[in-house]
């Protein structure tokens, strides 16, 4: 019965799993809807809806008890603060680069992405890595050269959007803040610049909220609903399934926007660039590799480890069965 208990959950955590990383996958699809709006306007309306959505959320959970705590602990206030003016730069610099045209730049950003986590935790958290992770890291960085020469220019959007989000992801690692409470403390930090810029966006004619018809503003505020609801399942997909699955199954994001670059918006590849991401893709196949391995062999190392079960003799066995 446990054992079918477990496999359901990791059934659904696996649902919940695809379900986020399907989303975010599809993000590429959403934000052109939202033309003729600027990426500064969408961003604006993006922070203030997410608020809004993020708070009926914990609303439905009655997941208020953090608060409190929290405030009494400004360090991780600050670190929250910061976390949030550092996903607004990768927010924004994202809606930019789909609307532009450089979808497929962007996919690029989340594929390197796991070289910069590691490169962080070396330069700034003294980890050590293995050889594989060194070998990556080296292709990684080859990468960027061969991209660089293909593009004829440094791919700068995808390496902001890796180092924002490598940032952000370590910040959130030392406020230690579930994903749901996180969203709405980051979302609430930056509210009254939000509302501010959208304020400054109406005044000065460059706003789009209630100008271009219902269905559009009704589209801008559904931007807050789609921010908010992958970080849901995600939440709900990490309780229930190994973190080794959720590190295979964030390749998932990336891959749907490469593919929507190349077949939806009929973005160019160059043989260059195809060289460019043959490399990342190889140094990520490393590293997949290597983490698996690493799992495997602890695994094995935790079995050896417990203490083996004795097992009674078999006639104790029987004469109890007897009894």
């Amino acid at each position: 019965m446990a054992e079918q208990q477990q496999a359901g959950g990791n059934a659904a955590g696996l649902g919940y799993g695809f379900a986020a990383y399907g989303i975010w996958g599809l993000f590429p699809l959403f934000w052109p809807l939202l033309e003729p709006s600027g990426a500064l306007d969408i961003l604006a309306n993006r922070m203030t809806w997410s608020l809004v959505a993020v708070l009926v959320m914990l609303a439905v959970l009655r997941k208020w008890s953090w608060i409190r705590p929290l405030l009494r602990q400004p360090r991780r206030l600050a670190l929250s603060v910061l976390a949030a003016l550092v996903v607004s730069v990768n927010w924004g610099v994202y809606i930019w680069g789909v609307n532009s045209g450089h979808v497929v730049e962007t996919s690029l950003g989340y594929f390197i992405n796991p070289l910069v986590t590691i490169g962080f935790g070396v330069l700034l958290l003294g980890e050590r890595l293995r050889r594989a992770q060194w070998v990556a890291v080296g292709i990684g960085v080859l990468a960027v050269a061969v991209l660089t020469a293909g593009y004829g220019r440094l791919p700068w959007i995808a390496l902001v959007l890796a180092f924002s989000f490598g940032t952000y992801g370590l910040l959130k690692k030392k406020v230690a803040l579930g994903g749901t409470e996180s969203l709405a403390l980051e979302t609430a930090a930056m509210f009254p610049f939000a509302v501010g810029l959208l304020v400054w966006l109406g005044v000065t004619g460059r706003g789009s909220f209630g100008t271009e018809g219902l269905g559009h503003t009704g589209l801008l505020m559904l931007s807050g609903v789609i921010t908010a609801v992958p970080l849901l399942c995600f939440g709900a997909a990490a309780v229930r399934v190994p973190l080794s699955t959720l590190g295979l199954l964030q390749y998932l994001a990336p891959v749907l926007q490469f593919l929507l670059g190349i077949t939806v918006f009929h973005e160019q590849m160059p043989p260059a660039r195809w060289a460019g991401f043959a490399l990342v893709w190889a140094a990520l196949a490393l590293l997949t590799f290597d983490a698996l391995h690493r799992l495997r062999v602890s695994r094995a190392e935790l079995a050896d480890a417990l203490p083996t079960p004795v097992r009674e003799p078999e006639r104790t066995v029987l004469q109890g069965c007897a009894d």
